[in-house]
């Protein structure tokens, strides 16, 4: 038995054992980006200053099917109709919650006759730069709005999004790595 491994792995065996783990990991994968997070990155500049073009966002999926989403949080859609065919998906900030009276005058977001405080839009952005409706949300149904309000297409002009067109909230810049971080 010299210079012999004692116990000697057939070839095939090891093939195996590699194939599976494989097959094993590429599924793990699949689950973990259909059900659990994806990366997706922005394509215009509606979201600016917030987010900016080529930005790359890690968006969870759990927090839409296990809650209601809150109100400022930034959430990644199904296109809704009357948008873009070329464009799959949509990110946007949610503005109004289901059930709730949502309008835009003088300059600014009114919800259930309140002004809408929004912390996160640089000084000197108007909330809205035209008014529009009152609108009133469906109950299963969001109303959202980009940060960058003079170059954004949102629910003022296609009306709300479905809950089950969510795909997920973003959490979680991870490109550039100078301005990574939670959202």
């Amino acid at each position: 038995m010299r210079g012999r491994n004692r116990f000697p792995k057939p070839r095939r065996s090891a093939v195996k054992e590699w194939l599976a783990i494989i097959v094993i990991a590429l599924s793990v994968a699949v689950l973990v980006r259909t059900f659990v997070v994806q990366a997706f990155w922005i394509p215009s500049a509606s979201m600016e200053p917030t987010l900016k073009i080529g930005d790359r966002l890690l968006v969870e999926k759990v927090t839409p099917s296990v809650r209601d989403l809150h109100r400022r949080e930034i959430v990644v859609f199904e296109r809704p109709e009357g948008v873009d065919p070329e464009l799959k998906d949509l990110i946007k900030r949610v503005i109004g919650l289901p059930g709730e009276l949502i309008q835009g005058k003088d300059g600014k977001v009114w919800i259930d006759g309140s002004v809408l405080r929004e912390p996160y839009l640089p000084k000197g952005v108007v909330p809205t730069d035209f008014d529009f409706g009152p609108i009133r949300v469906p109950i299963d149904a969001y109303f959202v709005m980009g940060d960058n309000r003079g170059s954004s297409f949102d629910s003022r002009f296609w009306g709300t999004v479905a809950r089950h067109q969510i795909i997920g909230r973003a959490v979680l810049r991870i490109w550039p790595v100078t301005a990574a971080g939670s959202l």
